[in-house]
């Protein structure tokens, strides 16, 4: 035993005190440096990531405006050349496609052949007319061909040609006068009946063609001279068809098209007659009005099969044959362009249609010049041409230039008209083609022929797109959902570790695979098994429900003795019986109910084509796409659901479909909304599947049995084959920023539903 007396603890220091420890809870570790560093590291990289993803999706964005821009420009004329006439003038001209010579007949029978370069310097000269033979008028076609009405009843074509050849690296263009065609229409004993003025001609270039003209004594006189060459021997044969039918009409203009086979005539008194010129000649003629004023020019736009019809007043009209439903076709206006203001209106002189498009140049009396196009229905430039009274007008080969013939100069324009064809109306709304029977939205982009009328409506894309979109999430969405409810709060846990995974696999399936199989393996199936498809539609939700029944009635005591999850396998037992059962009674229900055929009871009941790609087909290949994702997003936020508020519910006496259905789906639904706007996003961008399934045809409608083509596909096929810069290709890049805004739209309305929702179940 220790002696010393104990000592003393020593007092504690007061708090606050120098020597006072701090308590562990009010004690401040310092944070690692390196943590700190890698903390804003994180955050720096996080918002550079962020940063960029946005900045990429205006790239994106500013990339398509800058490509779809041109579009909304406006056609331009500009005054670049005055060539003088010389003595005699040209009354009606032909320029080559490189815009270095001009050709035109002049007053004294010479064609004359001026240099653009030179300043109108005459560079040839070659007479065509015969001696003795006096001119009664001039014109050109669009073809190359200088045309003149001479005394006597005869009318004369002349084919004019430039020829290019190259010089080491320069080019050279040689104008050539072809041989002159001469189609007598008032032969012996009535050669002294010359014609009016009122004529037109149309020649081959080897001596055939068709010249039309209307007499002295009003009668309207037709030949058709058909010239045809022995390929072995190199020997020629003519034949010669001559008509003369009376008119009652006094012609103040004719056009005939290339074919020879229609004719068409302008009166002073407004009218527009229309012949068909048969193996009998002219007949079944029609005769309709254009107005009060007088028909000044007539003129046939590319492919022949659109009339232009100019009149005193300075109006323009475009009329084109339409096909009747008792049979034949009429001749219809389809579209008036008006002329200027009543102070500046003159007569239009002449008409010069474009060689590429269906645009033209039309050219008043008082100088008056405008550009015009026929599909789009615009007047896309009018300004003063700078020739006092216009004698002829052309336009380039290549449509990028013009020229005004006067009795003292030829004016030249250079024409910057990129994109003529694209109005709102011609992108979105109805617009009447040639040989349609009305005002249609069609997209047609290309033909085989180069007079083809380029139709570029996107709306029947458009409704293709959501036509596909609709449904594949008529199948993805109560698939997804359902089953994301089933296996988040129904499903045993043992089966969904292993179910879960499987369904979110499915995502990673290519969309090119799918296609094939949508395309190549299940439409010809579906084609034949299309009644088991409509019958499983019934058969599939009652064999559920009868399976949930039967269940229901099994004793309590043997229910509890299976394992729990059992009941999955009897519904699944139940929708393989029920499907077998649907295949197994097709045969059946395709005989006895759709007499035999499914396909020809769908047209003769309801009008509807089956295609064997179809709408159907796409849905359930897509839906296939959609389902994963729909799936995964919604099972995330049935789980995301506060255990308390299940637990509570269960606690107050619901049970589970309760809890589900009147909790745990309320409080799921932003996020649920969220999988369908994803899923819907995922199928209107979707382009493998709709492009091999679907038969690729821009069919407007919503018939689940007939193909479609979505905005995404048709950039996909078209976007290989539109020359760059082009209309085509322009119009496909406006596609495109149509769907970037579609899904942009869809997005942010996802977004203020989904904080809507958010925001109302986020007191439960």
């Amino acid at each position: 035993m220790d002696p010393r007396p104990a000592t003393p603890p020593e007092p504690a220091p007061p708090p606050g005190s120098a020597g006072a420890a701090a308590p562990p809870s009010l004690r401040r570790e310092r944070t690692a440096p390196r943590r700190l560093l890698a903390d804003r590291a994180a955050r720096w990289l996080v918002t550079a990531g962020g940063l960029t993803i946005i900045a990429s999706i205006l790239g994106i964005l500013l990339f398509l405006l800058i490509e779809v821009w041109p579009l909304t420009g406006k056609a331009r004329l500009t005054r670049v050349a005055a060539l003088g006439q010389g003595e005699p003038p040209l009354g009606a001209v032909v320029v080559d496609e490189h815009r270095t010579h001009l050709a035109g007949l002049a007053a004294d029978g010479r064609v004359r052949v001026l240099s653009i370069a030179g300043g109108g310097e005459e560079v040839a000269a070659v007479r065509v007319v015969p001696e003795g033979a006096r001119l009664e008028g001039v014109g050109a076609t669009p073809g190359g061909l200088l045309t003149a009405a001479l005394d006597g009843g005869r009318v004369l074509a002349v084919p004019v040609a430039f020829r290019v050849r190259f010089e080491g690296s320069e080019r050279r263009v040689a104008p050539e006068v072809g041989e002159p065609a001469l189609f007598e229409l008032a032969p012996a004993p009535a050669a002294e009946e010359p014609p009016l003025g009122a004529y037109a001609v149309q020649a081959d270039g080897r001596g055939g063609g068709t010249a039309a003209a209307q007499l002295a004594g009003g009668d309207l006189a037709v030949v058709r001279r058909e010239v045809a060459e022995n390929l072995l021997t190199g020997e020629t044969s003519e034949g010669l068809e001559r008509w003369r039918v009376p008119v009652s009409y006094r012609l103040s203009s004719l056009v005939v098209d290339g074919a020879g086979r229609n004719l068409y005539g302008g009166t002073p008194g407004g009218e527009v007659v229309w012949w068909r010129i048969g193996t009998d000649g002219p007949g079944g003629f029609q005769v309709v009005s254009a107005g009060e004023a007088g028909v000044s020019a007539l003129a046939l736009l590319l492919g022949d099969r659109s009339l232009v019809v100019g009149q005193e007043d300075g109006t323009l009209s475009v009329w084109f044959p339409v096909p009747r439903d008792e049979g034949g076709e009429r001749l219809t206006r389809i579209r008036s362009f008006p002329g200027p203001s009543a102070g500046e209106r003159a007569p239009i002189v002449t008409i010069a249609r474009s060689p590429r498009d269906k645009g033209f140049l039309a050219a008043d009396a008082a100088g008056g010049l405008g550009l015009y196009h026929s599909t789009s229905h615009q007047l896309l430039w009018r300004g003063a041409s700078g020739v006092a009274r216009p004698l002829g007008l052309v336009f380039g080969a290549k449509a990028d230039s013009a020229f005004v013939a006067g009795a003292a100069e030829i004016a030249g324009f250079a024409v910057d008209n990129p994109h003529p064809e694209i109005t709102w109306r011609t992108l979105f709304g109805k617009v009447w083609y040639e040989s349609y029977p009305g005002p249609a939205l069609v997209w047609q982009s290309s033909s085989g022929t180069q007079v083809f009328e380029p139709k570029l409506s996107l709306t029947p894309l458009l409704v293709g797109t959501l036509k596909g979109t609709f449904y594949s999430m008529l199948l993805a969405i109560p698939l997804g959902i359902l089953g994301a409810m089933y296996l988040s709060h129904f499903m045993h846990p043992a089966y969904k570790r292993h179910v879960k995974p499987v369904i979110e696999i499915m995502a990673a399936l290519p969309s090119v695979v799918l296609g094939f199989l949508a395309g190549l393996w299940l439409a010809p199936r579906l084609e034949q098994a299309m009644p088991a498809l409509l019958l499983m539609v019934v058969a599939l939700p009652a064999a559920v429900l009868l399976a949930g029944w039967l269940w229901s009635l099994l004793p309590r005591g043997l229910r509890q003795r299976l394992p729990t999850g059992t009941e999955m396998f009897a519904f699944a037992a139940a929708l393989v019986a029920a499907g077998w059962g649907a295949m197994a009674l097709s045969p059946w229900l395709e005989a006895t109910v759709f007499g035999g055929s499914f396909q020809r009871w769908l047209l003769a009941a309801t009008g509807l084509p089956y295609d064997q790609r179809n709408a159907v087909v796409v849905g359930i290949a897509m839906g296939f796409a959609v389902i994963p994702i729909i799936f995964a997003i919604s099972e995330d936020a049935f789980t995301n659901v506060p255990p308390n508020l299940v637990a509570g519910s269960l606690a107050l006496g619901a049970n589970r479909w309760q809890t589900v259905t009147r909790v745990v789906l309320p409080t799921a639904s932003p996020g649920i909304f969220s999988a369908v706007m994803v899923g819907f996003g995922r199928a209107v961008g979707e382009t493998m599947i709709v492009l091999m399934a679907t038969g690729n045809t821009p069919i407007l409608d919503w018939n689940p049995f007939n193909g479609f083509r979505t905005l995404s596909a048709n950039i996909a096929v078209e976007i290989p084959e539109a020359p760059h810069g082009g209309t085509l290709y322009r119009t496909l890049f406006l596609a495109a920023l149509l769907l970037f805004a579609l899904t942009f739209l869809v997005n942010t309305v996802a977004e203020l539903v989904r904080q809507r929702l958010r925001q109302r179940y986020s007191r439960l």
